[in-house]
C-alpha cells in the first residue's frame, strides 16, 4: 500500500514538472542602463504559446539577503502580469553601489514558467552618459570650454556617485580632418584651450570617462567656435572701404531719391507747357504778340518817355461877320485913312494878338514831349494821352493855318472901331 502512495506522489510531480515545462521561460536578460536610469528587457518564445495571452513578472532583492540562512528571503514584485517583454526599474532608486538579483517568468493561462535570474550592479554594470552640455567662449587665441556634468534620474550630478568621472576632450581646426585632433583630459568643469591660432574655427568634442570600470560615454556633438585675436590691417582697410562705399551709396539714393519726388510733385501739381504754347503765351516784347503789363517795373521799361499832360484850355476867337462890319464913310479925310491904315498894319495890331496865341500853345505841346525826365506818378491811360497830345497837335496846326486869316479879320476890326469912334 505505501509502494502504491509513493508512485502516485511521483507521478504527480512528473506530471507537474512536465506541464510547467511546455510553458518556456524568459531568454535572454539584458539591462538598459544610462547613469541612473535602470531597464530590464528579455525575449520569449511566442511559438510555445500563444502571445497574445502571456504575462510577465519581474521581481528583486537584494543579494545580500540571499546568502542569509536564517530565514527565507522576500523578492520584492516590481512588474506584475505586464504584456510589455521590459520593466522599468528606475524608480526603485537602486544604491549605486549595491548588488541586486532580478528574475522573471511568464504566465499563460494560470501556467507559470520557470524564473530567470540575473545580477545587476550599478557601479559596475551601469553605463555612464555624455556631459549634460558642452559651451565654448572665446578668449583671444584661446577657447574656453564649460562642460556641465551628466545627470542622474534625479537631476543630480554623477559626480555625486563617481567622484573620480574626468572628461576626454579632442579638439581640431574644422578645415582639418578629426584623425588630426588634440586631446586633452581634464577632471574640471571649464577649460582653456590654449597655443590656438587666431582668427580660425576650432571644434571640440567631450567624452566621460570611469578608469575603475573602464567605462566610458560616447562623444558630444561637435561644437564649433572661431578664436580672436589681432585685428589684420588689411581687415581694417576692407571694412572702412566697404562701409565708405555703403555710406556713399546711401547719400546718393537719399539725393536721388529727394530730386525723383520733387520731380514727381512738380509733374503731378505744376504741369509743364509745350515751348510753342508757352512762347506764345509769355509774350516777348520782340515777337509782336501782345501780353498784359502785371507788374510796376515792366510799366516803367515800356512809358519811360511817356508824360501826361493836363488838357489845355482852347481860345475860342469870335470875328464880326463881313456883313456886320459897316462900309467907310466917304466924308473921311484920306489923310485919317492912310493914319488908320498906317496903324492898323503895325506892329502892335491883331496879328501880334495872334502871334501871342500861337507861341502860347507851342509850349504846351513842348511839355507833352520833353518832361520825361521829371517822371510822372499815378495811372497812364494810352488812349487819353493820345487823344490830349493829338488835340495839341491839331490846335497848333489850325491856329498856323489861320493866322493870316485872323489878321486880317482883326485889322478890318480895327478899322471898323476907328470908323465908328
Amino acid at each position: 500500500m505505501l509502494a502504491v502512495v509513493s508512485a502516485c506522489l511521483l507521478l504527480w510531480s512528473h506530471l507537474g514538472a512536465a506541464v510547467e515545462a511546455e510553458l518556456a521561460p524568459p531568454r535572454i536578460l539584458t539591462m538598459i542602463t544610462l547613469n541612473t536610469h535602470y531597464t530590464l528587457s528579455w525575449d520569449w518564445d511566442q511559438s510555445a504559446a500563444e502571445s497574445d495571452a502571456v504575462t510577465f513578472t519581474t521581481e528583486y532583492v537584494a543579494k545580500y539577503k540571499l546568502v542569509s540562512k536564517r530565514k527565507r528571503p522576500k523578492w520584492l514584485t516590481v512588474c506584475k502580469d505586464t504584456s510589455e517583454r521590459s520593466c522599468d526599474l528606475t524608480a526603485l532608486n537602486l544604491h549605486y553601489l549595491g548588488i541586486y538579483m532580478l528574475r522573471v517568468r511568464a504566465s499563460v493561462n494560470q501556467q507559470h514558467s520557470a524564473w530567470v535570474q540575473k545580477e545587476f550592479c550599478p557601479d559596475k554594470d551601469a553605463r555612464v552618459g555624455p556631459p549634460a552640455s558642452v559651451d565654448l567662449t572665446p578668449a583671444d587665441s584661446s577657447l574656453e570650454v564649460l562642460i556641465s556634468d551628466p545627470l542622474t534620474s534625479t537631476n543630480g550630478s554623477m559626480k555625486e556617485h563617481l567622484p573620480k568621472l574626468y572628461y576626454y576632450i579632442l579638439y581640431w581646426e574644422r578645415s582639418a580632418e578629426m584623425e588630426a585632433a588634440q586631446t586633452l583630459s581634464s577632471s574640471v568643469n571649464r577649460v582653456t584651450l590654449s597655443k590656438l591660432k587666431g582668427w580660425t574655427w576650432y571644434c571640440v568634442v567631450v567624452q566621460t570617462r570611469y578608469d575603475f570600470y573602464n567605462k566610458s560615454s560616447t562623444f558630444t556633438p561637435p561644437h564649433c567656435m572661431q578664436t580672436e585675436g589681432a585685428i589684420p590691417w588689411w581687415y581694417i582697410f576692407v571694412s572702412f572701404l566697404g562701409s565708405l562705399m555703403i555710406w556713399f551709396l546711401g547719400v546718393l539714393l537719399s539725393v536721388y531719391g529727394s530730386f525723383w519726388c520733387i520731380w514727381s510733385y512738380k509733374a503731378t501739381f505744376f504741369p509743364q507747357l509745350p515751348s510753342s504754347l508757352k512762347g506764345y503765351l509769355d509774350g516777348s516784347p520782340g515777337s509782336g504778340i501782345p501780353r498784359h503789363m502785371d507788374s510796376d517795373s515792366q510799366l516803367e521799361l515800356l512809358c519811360e518817355n511817356v508824360t501826361v499832360c493836363p488838357q489845355p484850355a482852347i481860345l475860342e476867337i469870335h470875328s464880326p461877320q463881313v456883313e456886320d462890319i459897316p462900309a467907310p464913310t466917304s466924308d473921311l479925310d484920306p489923310d485919317s485913312r492912310h493914319s488908320r491904315q498906317d496903324s492898323s498894319t503895325s506892329g502892335d495890331s491883331g496879328v501880334y494878338s495872334t502871334g501871342g496865341t500861337s507861341s502860347a500853345l507851342q509850349p504846351s505841346m513842348k511839355q507833352c514831349f520833353t518832361k520825361a525826365e521829371d517822371g510822372w506818378s499815378g495811372p497812364f491811360d494810352p488812349e487819353q494821352e493820345s487823344k490830349g497830345c493829338g488835340r495839341h497837335v491839331g490846335l497848333q496846326s489850325t491856329s498856323e493855318d489861320h493866322t493870316e486869316t485872323d489878321a486880317s479879320l482883326l485889322e478890318m476890326h480895327s478899322m471898323s472901331v476907328i470908323h465908328v469912334s
